[in-house]
């Protein structure tokens, strides 16, 4: 028998939403920058990383540790 632990996926969907949020406002700042594409790639990247690590969060909290 396995315990999911739920602290770890709650922090993974929160993390989810922040990259997000950090994705969309960057996105809105973009417009103003010197070179937007450089900085959108940038932006994509960290945003990819900090998804890719949520996810990870999320898998290993519902796969759980044994009792």
């Amino acid at each position: 028998m396995r315990r999911k632990n739920w602290r770890i996926v709650i922090v993974g969907f929160i993390l989810i939403v922040l990259a997000l949020g950090f994705y969309f406002f960057m996105l809105s700042i973009a417009a103003t920058s010197n070179d937007p594409a450089a900085l959108m790639q940038t932006v994509g990247t960290v945003a990819g990383a900090a998804v890719g690590l949520s996810l990870v969060m999320i898998i290993l909290g519902l796969i759980g540790k044994k009792i």
